[in-house]
């Protein structure tokens, strides 16, 4: 009991500390140090004994991991991102958008570009880099309120791409080991789910905008802003080659290098978009170093998060939950549901979610004679759900580090469109399953 205590308690303080503004690095340790006094965790590797776990080791374990994996991902992806910005090819990318689909359609025009590239197997978090300068001179030209950035970043991602039929994205790969099913499981019932969560996200997603617009909100520049007014702007459609070598590069890898692809893919585009726009660029090495610092402060944020997960999941209340969430009783595919959701909620990752549960859900729901596709499919929805609460890794990075907003501005709406969204896109998915 006291350990769940602590483990709510933790991550309660958590997310309260996130939604106040307190760095990361600082909230995320003191949140950890909390579940480990709670659970009886030793602090310091020389107070435990051999083969048990402590504070110190975990928390670094998890902190270290995430960067070793991700680092030249997101320095790549922040790098490139500066460069499309600095040469004026994401500017010239929106204008030719807002020129195609109108003023109005901004928030549709970057929903689109972070599914095209989520779907191509690009990672979320460097989607988010590589789309947000196109997404802050597509809300600048269209003067619509920049605290809907991270939402519509985040939505085009995380929602009816990362974990629909197909996608690329780990989220949908992972059940394919414990299940045996294909990337494709269930693709019609994941077809319509995923025409209804973008259908009716991109709904709410406007009229927020538009209620926000009413109570006379509009862009607001900062002094980080690119102040430099552009007449002589690359070709938009040379502008958009880089995107598209990040794109096909990443897709052609993906199978045989996994995530590694996505180091030669961003690299490739870093390279296109020099060589394709070397005389509209300001200062080339300035961008590079912007980027560089940007992607340190962003893996910096996310590690802090995955690290508290790192001791959560060593505490015994986790287990608990853990065990509890797996003999839910009723439907399997509810109980699948809820049981990967929550745990993607404790350690705020919903790879980690799946990868947690799924060794235990697989062989008990399996033996039960469920069908394989329909629980890859719930349960790869699921897992993108609250998963993004406020202290997810994904959540602080998109929001604070890449487009420099607060928690308090920025997550209602990141969170309707990814909380609220998925879980109906969930319900949907087992009703249809349920009819079928």
């Amino acid at each position: 009991m006291l350990s769940m205590i602590g483990l709510l308690g933790g991550i309660g303080l958590l997310i309260y500390l996130t939604m106040r503004g307190m760095n990361l690095l600082l909230a995320a340790p003191l949140a950890a140090f909390i579940v480990a006094i709670f659970s009886g965790i030793p602090i310091f590797p020389q107070l435990a004994g051999e083969g048990e776990v402590n504070f110190l080791t975990n928390y670094m374990n998890g902190f270290a991991g995430f960067i070793t994996s991700w680092y030249l991902m997101f320095l790549f992806g922040a790098i490139f991102g500066k460069l499309m910005e600095d040469s004026g090819a994401a500017d010239s990318v929106s204008k030719w958008i807002i020129g195609k689909i109108g003023m109005k359609r901004a928030a549709l025009a970057v929903v689109i570009a972070c599914a095209v590239l989520t779907y191509g197997g690009v990672s979320l978090f460097v989607v988010a880099f590589s789309v947000y300068p196109m997404a802050l001179s597509l809300f600048k030209e269209a003067n619509l309120p920049r605290r809907f950035i991270p939402a519509a970043l985040a939505f085009g991602s995380t929602t009816f791409t990362m974990t629909s039929a197909g996608s690329p994205e780990i989220q949908n790969w992972i059940p394919i080991e414990f299940l045996g099913t294909s990337p494709y499981a269930a693709w019609e019932v994941s077809f319509i789910v995923a025409v209804f969560m973008m259908a009716f996200g991109y709904w709410w997603l406007k009229k927020m905008i538009n209620k926000a617009i009413r109570n006379g909100e509009r862009f607001e520049a900062r002094e980080t802003d690119s102040a430099l007014m552009r007449e002589n702007l690359p070709s938009p459609v040379l502008s958009m080659v880089p995107l598209l070598v990040v794109l096909v590069i990443s897709f052609i890898f993906h199978d045989f290098l996994a995530q590694s692809a996505l180091i030669i893919a961003l690299l490739s585009g870093c390279f296109a978009t020099y060589f394709l726009n070397q005389k509209y660029f300001t200062n080339v090495w300035g961008a590079v170093s912007e980027g560089t610092i940007g992607a340190l402060i962003a893996i910096a944020n996310t590690s802090a998060v995955v690290g508290f997960g790192g001791v959560a999941k060593a505490t015994p209340a986790f287990a608990s939950a853990v065990d509890a969430m797996t003999s839910i009783p009723g439907s399997p595919l509810i109980g699948g549901a809820l049981a990967v959701a929550v745990i993607a909620g404790l350690t705020g990752s919903a790879s980690g979610g799946q990868s947690i549960a799924l060794p235990l859900l697989a062989p008990h729901y399996l033996d039960m004679g469920v069908n394989a596709s329909e629980l890859h499919r719930v349960v790869a929805i699921s897992s993108g759900s609250i998963d993004s609460l406020p202290h997810g890794g994904y959540v602080v990075t998109t929001i604070r580090a890449i487009c420099g907003e607060s928690h308090k501005d920025a997550y209602p709406a990141f969170g309707a469109l990814t909380v609220i969204v998925p879980i109906l896109g969930v319900i949907l998915a087992v009703i249809l399953f349920s009819i079928f």
